[in-house]
């Protein structure tokens, strides 16, 4: 469980099982910077940092003084772009800087150039594996660049949203915020971001902001996969578990199914929508409620995997083998898809990817607002209706 206000060091993996996250408190970070401060000053290198770049094969910033016949602190004036050192001396620095791969820690010029190096995900999905993905894909470009990741969980129905986000931004001097669903859906984020000068991207279902402020999923286009593939195996008599309607990408995958239906000539019945809370619960809850009736339907998209889980649970309880009896389809493709039997065909988002795109657009890498499409994975959970 993630602390209220954490910073977050992550190590890439192919997998989530992989995904390995160490946590420190903002204290702890603060209580180091009294060593960051004598490297940034020149003064002297603790014996501790000294130790960690020569087991790195890396050259010290003394290294790079001594190869250069300056002080330490005329290569921490060259490092951080300040003045004090002349254009001659600067380009012999710069040299050898180049020559060896010198890499200075983000936190000691921090300390230098007044940053934190710091960039923010603001989120309240409770859901842990997107969390995971998002923070891995963030993670992803972050390392490059020396910034570390502070997570910041928020709730939109907190009177005080818009106080403690005001506070957490100004009191943390972060280099930038990445917002996600649904917390990214709140209208009062581009007036508060936009007042307190610090550049900030939203991810969502949609685009909700300007185009270098914005990360879209393609929720919409992406549902209308698992409608199109439910007409194309004979399918007509169809339903769905829609997710919260508070959130934007329940909203956009329920219509973006829907229009496919109708698309085809196949719209549902009201009776056949019945609403989720993107859990198990509810999913299992909206099962029984479709496959208790008389004719129960033959097909059922769920807005999340959970949700889809659910539903084949419920299909359990009520005697139908799937997908003999009934096709189950879901959405995500989180790791819940492939340790369930059988098998859940879903539709896949690129959720790493999208926090990946995040970061580079906060830090001017990147032009693009959207990702790969969404994929429709197909598995055992799918087949043709019985004749």
């Amino acid at each position: 469980m993630c602390l209220p206000f954490c910073r977050v060091s992550g190590y890439r993996s192919s997998g989530v099982t992989g995904y390995a996250t160490r946590i420190l408190g903002l204290g702890r970070l603060l209580g180091r910077r009294t060593a960051f401060a004598r490297e940034v000053s020149g003064m002297t290198s603790t014996h501790d940092d000294e130790r960690t770049d020569r087991r790195r094969g890396g050259l010290t910033m003394r290294d790079i003084a001594a190869l250069a016949g300056v002080s330490s602190k005329s290569v921490s004036l060259v490092v951080n772009g300040l003045p004090g050192v002349g254009e001659q001396t600067r380009l012999r620095i710069q040299e050898l800087i180049e020559q060896h791969g010198y890499t200075p820690r983000a936190q000691a010029q921090g300390l230098a150039t007044g940053r934190a190096f710091l960039i923010a995900h603001v989120f309240n999905n409770p859901n842990p594996e997107y969390l995971m993905l998002m923070q891995q894909g963030l993670l992803d470009a972050l390392e490059e660049t020396g910034h570390a990741l502070v997570s910041f969980p928020m709730q939109r129905d907190d009177p005080q949203f818009l106080d403690r986000l005001r506070s957490f931004v100004d009191r943390h001097r972060l280099d930038g915020v990445v917002f996600t669903s649904s917390v990214s859906e709140d209208r009062r984020i581009r007036p508060l971001m936009e007042d307190l000068g610090v550049p900030y991207v939203r991810v969502a279902a949609k685009a909700l902001d300007t185009r270098p402020r914005s990360v879209v999923g393609g929720d919409r286009a992406a549902a209308g996969l698992a409608a199109e593939h439910l007409y194309a195996l004979g399918h007509r008599e169809i339903a769905m578990v829609a997710g919260p309607p508070s959130f934007l990408s329940a909203r956009e995958r329920q219509s973006g199914f829907l229009a496919t239906l109708e698309g085809f000539g196949a719209a549902l019945a009201p009776s056949l929508i019945k609403g989720g809370e993107y859990t198990f619960a509810s999913g299992l809850a909206a099962g029984e409620s479709l496959l208790g009736g008389p004719q129960p339907p033959t097909a059922v998209f769920a807005a999340n995997d959970e949700m889809a889980v659910g539903v084949m649970q419920a299909a359990q309880r009520a005697g139908l083998r799937v997908p003999n009896d009934l096709t189950v389809v879901g959405f995500d493709d989180f790791s819940i898809a492939t340790r369930v039997f059988p098998r859940l065909t879903t539709v896949r988002i690129p959720t790493r990817e999208m926090g990946r795109l995040a970061s580079l657009k906060l830090l001017q890498r990147a032009q693009g607002t959207s990702c790969a499409p969404g994929e429709l994975i197909i598995r055992e959970t799918s087949a043709p209706p019985r004749s």
